[in-house]
């Protein structure tokens, strides 16, 4: 195979199994934080309860999150140094931001979170987890600054084919940061959101009605609710800004080949690059310019205006739809839970097992999310500036062939490994620290 097509299937797998960890954690420990505060203000166990559980699920995600990360990093000087020898003056720099403003930060205050709640004051220990619920974010902060300059790039001058940076402030609040930013801790807190739910349900269905369950329960569906169509409205304007910028990766998420007005809205459709068409299409009537124009009869430009320089049609096409499907469902879901609490004293079967269904369904939607913005910047590996052919390093097929296989298989019993650990987590915890089953007759 093409040693190129191999290092972006390896970089790919590496950051696909690492950006589940960090999605996991940035949302959680603001999450955590709320559990002990609750605790704090009101003494009621179940809320310690909760906390107790949950800092364990993310002592184990933020584990598996640092040391993939840091294989990540590794494939900047092996797989793709060109992208260091381009732009390093100015990804170098973010990079170090993160590490020295964010990471550092965590690192310093998870011990005191995770080993300091009978050792050191309980104001201290809730200290603690506000700042490793902080240094995640802002890592999440400084990550998506680099990633968001990569997709539209500004504030830099090329001089002798490097790029040099020439106002800061331009650099970070590039103009897709924000939308960006914002997108990915809404994706964050709903990823968390039916974990806490899914999980918290699951172990409701099998009996547990201990009043740690119950609280988490709440405040997954809760934030489902809120954040859900919340997001809606962010993709939107995440959306807008991506069709100004990134006229390319939109017309491959519509799949739209012709420059025109009045162009539908495809619920499916097969892509065909080589007839440059679309097969089987199933289509509402001017509904894409409707959404990104705001007009039924408004122009957006097709894939064809843009010869050589648009990305692979299919993949960008398809993840787009797994993620507005899966969001569909969250809004569905959460509102559902929402009126249901407000509604009834308990909560039906039904409604819990699809909370079980949906336990994970914000990986899936995270990972569609980040294949439609990664695929979808093909072939440029910082947009105008750098392609990625140009990047890739002199790295034999076969060596980065085998190492792929190598990182696979790891990851994947790495990933079987956490979900099991999750469920016997569960299991032990539906027995309170004093081996009792204490019931409630909701979740409150």
């Amino acid at each position: 195979m093409d040693p190129i097509l191999l290092a972006r299937i390896q970089f790919a797998a590496n950051i696909s199994f690492h950006i589940l960890f960090p999605t996991v954690t940035i949302a959680l420990a603001w999450v955590l934080l709320f559990f002990k505060l609750r605790f704090n203000a009101t003494g009621q166990a179940r809320w310690m309860d909760a906390y107790r559980f949950w800092v364990k699920v993310f002592a184990l995600s933020f584990a598996l999150g640092v040391v993939s990360g840091i294989t990540m990093s590794f494939q900047f000087g092996t797989n793709w140094p060109g992208f260091m020898n381009t732009v390093g003056n100015i990804a170098g720099p973010l990079l170090a931001y993160e590490v020295l403003t964010a990471f550092f930060l965590e690192a310093t205050f998870v011990a005191i979170m995770l080993f300091g709640m009978s050792r050191v004051p309980g104001w201290l220990h809730t200290l603690a987890t506000l700042l490793v619920a902080v240094g995640t974010s802002m890592s999440a902060f400084w990550i998506l600054v680099l990633n968001s300059w990569m997709h539209t790039p500004q504030g830099f001058e090329m001089r002798d084919g490097v790029a040099h940076a020439t106002d800061w402030w331009a650099i970070i609040f590039n103009p897709s940061m924000p939308y960006r930013l914002a997108h990915m801790l809404i994706a964050s807190g709903l990823t968390v959101a039916f974990l806490l739910a899914g999980m918290s349900a699951w172990r409701w269905l099998r009996g547990d009605r201990s009043g740690g369950v119950a609280a988490a329960l709440r405040t997954g569906i809760v934030m489902a609710a809120v954040l859900a169509p919340t997001q809606l409205v962010v993709g939107d304007l995440h959306g807008l800004n991506t069709l100004e910028h990134q006229p390319a990766k939109i017309a491959a998420m519509e799949g739209i080949w012709e420059t025109r007005g009045h162009v539908p809205l495809l619920l499916f459709a097969i892509p065909d690059e080589a007839a440059r068409a679309n097969r089987f299409e199933i289509a509402i009537a001017s509904g894409a310019s409707l959404i990104l124009r705001h007009d039924p009869a408004g122009v957006l430009q097709g894939l064809n205006d843009f010869a050589d320089a648009h990305p692979p049609v299919a993949p960008v096409f398809y993840a787009f739809r797994v993620m507005v499907g899966i969001g569909s469902l969250m809004i569905v879901l959460g509102l559902a839970g929402a009126w249901l609490l407000w509604r009834r004293r308990d909560l039906p079967r039904w409604y819990l097992r699809g909370l079980v269904a949906m336990t994970f369904a914000g990986w899936v939607a995270t990972l569609a999310g980040w294949y439609v913005t990664e695929i979808g910047r093909q072939p440029w590996l910082v947009t105008g500036v750098l392609r990625t052919a140009e990047a890739a390093g002199p790295v034999p097929a076969g060596s980065i062939g085998l190492t792929l296989a190598m990182y696979l298989v790891l990851y994947a019993g790495l990933l079987i490994a956490y979900v099991a650990t999750l469920y016997r987590l569960a299991r032990k915890g539906e027995y309170g620290a004093a081996g009792d089953r204490r019931a409630v007759p909701q979740p409150a």
